[in-house]
């Protein structure tokens, strides 16, 4: 049995939906602070909080968990900023917890949710997985932290780890069951999709004179199912090869910030206000990822490659929810 802590979110519980597609038995273990509990329709579900060691082993005595799979970090980096000290805790001490009991319960898999924050303001694109790691804000230092203890972890416990570097996650499952639901929401394409929905009065974009094609930032948007599916290959990897290892998960494109929103309005078939306004500090030109490492070693590929396919998971999900998602 496979523990998804955090499987309640965005990308958990698309993860929890592939895992049990592909035969696997899970239990998501949440607080539902950000989760949402009808989003847990596959496995088992366990409430509880990873402050609270004594609720995890509980937990791992109730399920014969095998592998944990470990979403339940704090990512809204603007707020990393303002309050730290609630990034350190919940990203790194609880993530601590979660290990604690592991090590006591001899489990020795665990698949991280990390981040491309964690190299900072990049030095060269693409971004491969020897890049410097110069983290520019607390939400990615708590990344970095844990990627640095895991490696105590595996010399001391024996514990095995992969590191799953994300860069952009977008879209939703392409059924419609479940979805990208955030709030506060903070990400390019659902807001820029609420603008469609006429849910905002308009769009901004945060700089137009970057050094790039068209003025606007590029970012690499990966579809969620496609990193589902690599945080399955990753746990594939690890019971094959019991070696731990990084990756970077992106789709090796790039797309700007006009893209983004001129592909928004060819699948709503809607116009709306779109804002120019100055830069956003901390804002890199380019973020691109090279993930040639994890289809060599992983073998996986991204399916969802285009801007316009993603962006029609998305409108899919977002249109179908409006009540209820969307004016949050």
């Amino acid at each position: 049995m496979i523990l998804i802590a955090g499987g309640a979110g965005y990308i958990g519980s698309h993860t929890n939906k592939l895992l049990n597609e592909k035969g696997y038995s899970t239990v998501v273990f949440d607080n539902l602070i950000y989760g949402h509990r009808e989003f847990v329709k596959w496995g088992e579900f366990f409430f509880g909080d990873l402050s609270d060691k004594e609720v995890i082993r509980e937990c791992f005595k109730r399920y014969p968990i095998k592998a944990v799979m470990h979403f339940s970090a704090f990512a809204y980096v603007g707020e990393s900023v303002e309050n730290p000290s609630k990034y350190y805790f919940n990203n790194v001490v609880n993530t601590l917890n979660l290990l604690e009991v592991m090590k006591e319960m001899g489990v020795k898999h665990f698949i991280f949710s990390s981040t491309c924050a964690v190299y900072g303001i990049p030095e060269k694109i693409p971004i491969t997985e020897d890049h410097p790691k110069t983290p520019i804000n607390p939400y990615g230092r708590t990344k970095f932290m844990i990627e640095e203890i895991l490696k105590d972890y595996e010399r001391a416990y024996g514990i095995k780890y992969i590191n799953l570097r994300y860069f952009n996650a977008a879209g939703a499952d392409p059924y419609g069951e479940i979805g990208e639901w955030h709030d506060p929401e903070t990400h390019l394409i659902p807001l820029t999709i609420y603008t469609a929905l006429g849910l905002r009065d308009s769009i901004r974009i945060f700089g137009t004179d970057y050094p790039t094609k068209d003025g606007t930032c590029i970012r690499d948007y990966i579809h969620v199912m496609d990193l589902a599916d690599a945080h399955i290959k990753a746990l594939e990897y690890l019971k094959r090869e019991s070696r731990s290892n990084s990756f970077n998960l992106g789709n090796g494109e790039g797309y700007s910030v006009r893209e983004v929103i001129k592909a928004v309005k060819e699948v709503s078939g809607r116009d709306f206000r779109v804002i120019e306004t100055g830069r956003r500090e901390g804002d890199p030109p380019v973020l691109i990822s090279d993930s040639r490492k994890a289809e060599a070693l992983l073998g996986w590929r991204p399916r969802y490659k285009d801007i316009k396919i993603i962006v029609e998971t998305a409108w899919k999900w977002h249109s179908s929810k409006t009540g209820n998602i969307g004016s949050k």
